[in-house]
């Protein structure tokens, strides 16, 4: 997996001063790394009985329909408020500076299945955490968490503590 942070682009200063952005889009267009990537993510999850794959918005849903596909799974999205047109769940999390908030279909998933959350990357983990407290109120069984990239230096596991969370890459 290591060669794949060589398709990884880091932009310094983006999209403020101090920070340094790891952009996917040059992982995606190449044919070999996204299907790298597609593909370690769904073997690591093979076996787990995953019915359902979520994908947050926005850049798991670049990864979350194909590891569904992978793993002859459904998909659904968890989305920011007010995007979905039928009835939803909510939860808010808390942001550097005030709250934001996610939300998923009432009927995205049903009692017991076991659900496979996948996202671009884990920084603080309060989507990821967000994203796990919605499948729950549901009824679904957070199976695990996936992520292409985790930051570790933002310790964004932690806030995911007791459940199963896989990054390919580190930084």
């Amino acid at each position: 997996m290591h060669h794949l942070k060589t398709l990884i682009r880091e932009v310094p200063d983006f999209p403020k001063p101090g920070i340094n952005f790891y952009d996917i889009t040059t992982l995606l267009k190449d044919p070999a790394g996204l299907k790298a990537v597609i593909d370690a993510l769904g073997a690591h999850y093979i076996g787990k009985k995953i019915a359902t794959v979520a994908g947050i918005e926005a850049r798991g849903f670049i990864f979350a329909p194909a590891v569904a596909y992978a793993l002859n799974a459904g998909f659904v999205p968890i989305r920011k408020p007010k995007k979905l047109p039928s009835a939803t769940e909510r939860v808010e999390y808390a942001l550097e500076y005030g709250t934001d908030a996610v939300e998923i279909h009432r009927d995205a998933v049903q009692p017991g299945d076991n659900v496979l959350i996948v996202d671009d990357v884990l920084a603080t983990g309060g989507t990821a955490a967000a994203a796990a407290k919605l499948v729950e109120k549901l009824g679904g069984n957070v199976a695990g968490l996936g992520f292409v990239i985790e930051l570790d230096f933002l310790h964004g596991r932690e806030k995911l503590a007791g459940r199963e969370t896989h990054a390919l890459l580190h930084y």
